[in-house]
Order: C-alpha cells, then structure tokens, then sequence
C-alpha cells in the first residue's frame, strides 16, 4: 500500500495523493511530500523507490529484508537512509519486540517504508492531520516529529515491563514455582533485547543532531538532541529493569534454595530419629536362640516403651537445639 501526501507551499495539504501526480509533487522546490509505504510488494517498492526515487540497491534491498536488520544511518549525499525499529507494544513478552522502519530523507521529501503496519506511524499520520506545524518546517522536521513519535512509544512498554517486573518479585517471594522462573527468564531475554535494539538506534540519532548534512537544518538538530535524550532515558531504564529481573532470578534461586533446605532438615530429622529404632528393631530381628527378652511376656510392650522414649527424647533434643 502506497499513501502520499503532499504539503504545498501555499495551498490546503492533499492527504490522498495519487501516484500519478507524485512526480509533479517533487518537482515543486517549496513543497514537502510524505511517501508512505506499508505491506508494499516488490512491485511497489521498484515502481516507488527504484523508478522514481532511484534510490540505491543496497538501501532498496535493505527495505525488502525480513529479518532483524540493526538500527543505522547511511549518508548517500542527496538523501539520509535510516533503519529505526518501533516497539510493537502489543502480545506477549515472548514475540520479536520490535518492528523495522525504513526512512528516506531528502531536501524536500520523506519517505519511509515498511513491511508490516506500525502503530507509531498511524498515529503519526492521524496526528499530521490537525497539526500543521509538524509539516511548516520543512522534511527535516517532519522526520523528526515521526522519529519522536517512534521513540515516544517507547515510555508506555517500558512501563508494561516494570509492572511485569514487581508482579513477579512479589511472585517469587510467595510462590517461587517453574512458571515464575520461566517468566522471570522470558523478561530477561525480551528486556536485553530491548537493549540490543535502543543502543544502536541511540547513536542514529546522534548523528542526526551532530554530523553536518545538508538535509537537515540547524534548527532542527536540537529537536533531535531532545529524540536522544529520551533514548538514553530509555536505555537507564532499561538497564534498570535489567537488574531488577537479576534480582528476582536470584531470589528465585534463594527462595527455592532455601525450600530445599528446610526439605532436606525433616529429611534429615526423620532418619536421624529412625535409626536408633532401626538399631533396636536389628538386635531383637538376629534370632538368637538364647535372648531372655524373647520369652519375657512384656518384652514386647517394652521395645514399643523404648521407641517412644527415644523418639521423645530425641524430639526433646532437636527443639532445645532450635532445629526445627
């Protein structure tokens, strides 16, 4: 699916555009077009990025690839190639965190392009509709308003994993079985992927706001110096969640640690009681012909009378020593 919307120097912006009059569009030095591409085939994406942006094959291929592809900034003169990945935000903890992004930057145009719908971008797009300031400064600035839309979804997932986080260090303390240690492991995993992805992405957006292209306005590079501050936010907070997910492993391992000791002691408890009875039961089982106790008429009565004595006795010890 292709969208284009076409923001005119003077005039009312075109929100549908078709791609007949694309051409014309950029042609226009004083206006600002939004190529946006979603679930495109290779069709599309040859008709859009090779026929008429003529855009570089390895950036073409890049935008045609499936797999996880690390966040970074391509500098191909004319225009600014960036790969940025957007939080998906929804399901489990257990699915790909992220969604890829591609963005073209030229002089008066942004283009970006995706293989599946991102939540960022249709807000952005619905957002682009009542707020005319986001397009009156040029495509620098709308690559930065889509670029903070994207960062900005960040904060809300981030807040999901905290709230996964204290729910399942309450759970180790009261309930410390295999399904909290799995979920303890899933959050680990999802949270360092996390910040596999916002560490490269980071250093993008650095470069936006301290290398010198001629794309991008001087004006502008603060408000990506603001999209860096918030991904170095980001980052804390994910190492922050980082250790708090290592803290709860490790009071997972305690807590069933200790579980086990305690099982162990009345393990140990019981044979230790048991065995002076299992001595007593041997001698009287030798069947030796000459043992008086055998013929004695409350011989039997006594060994039972022993084995209460010891067991009490014993039980007596282990309370005074506090071992139970």
């Amino acid at each position: 699916m292709i969208r284009i919307v076409y923001f005119p120097k003077i005039g009312v912006p075109q929100f549908n555009l078709p791609f007949t009059s694309l051409r014309s569009a950029l042609a226009d030095p004083e206006g600002l077009v939004w190529v946006d591409m979603v679930e495109s085939d290779a069709d599309e994406i040859n008709r859009v990025l090779v026929n008429q942006f003529h855009f570089h094959p390895l950036a073409v291929e890049d935008c045609q690839s499936d797999g996880y592809q690390t966040p970074k900034l391509d500098d191909y003169g004319d225009y600014l190639f960036l790969i940025i990945q957007s939080v998906i935000g929804e399901g489990s903890f257990e699915d790909e965190p992220t969604r890829e992004l591609n963005i073209f930057l030229g002089k008066n145009y942004l283009v970006s392009s995706s293989l599946k719908k991102i939540t960022a971008v249709e807000i952005f797009r619905k957002r682009l509709e009542k707020d005319e300031r986001l397009y009156q400064n040029g495509s620098d600035f709308l690559c930065h308003a889509l670029l903070d839309r994207v960062v900005d979804d960040f904060i809300p997932h981030l807040d999901q994993l905290e709230e996964e986080i204290d729910y399942l260090e309450e759970a180790v303390l009261s309930n410390p079985d295999p399904k909290t240690l799995e979920r303890i492991l899933r959050l680990k995993r999802y949270t360092m992927t996390l910040r596999r992805v916002i560490a490269p992405q980071r250093e993008v957006i650095n470069r936006l706001c301290r290398d010198d292209f001629p794309m991008i306005d001087p004006y502008s590079r603060m408000y990506f110096r603001d999209i860096y501050d918030h991904l170095v936010r980001i980052y804390d907070l994910l190492d922050g969640i980082r250790d708090m997910t290592t803290s709860a492993l490790e009071v997972y391992l305690n807590a069933t640690s200790l579980r086990l000791n305690e099982v162990m002691k009345a393990l140990t408890i019981v044979s230790t009681i048991f065995l002076p009875l299992s001595f007593v039961a041997g001698v009287y089982g030798m069947n030796f012909h000459y043992m008086p106790e055998l013929e004695w008429r409350w011989g039997y009565p006594m060994v039972w009378l022993i084995f209460i004595l010891i067991v009490a006795g014993m039980l007596t010890f282990f309370r005074k020593r506090r071992w139970f």
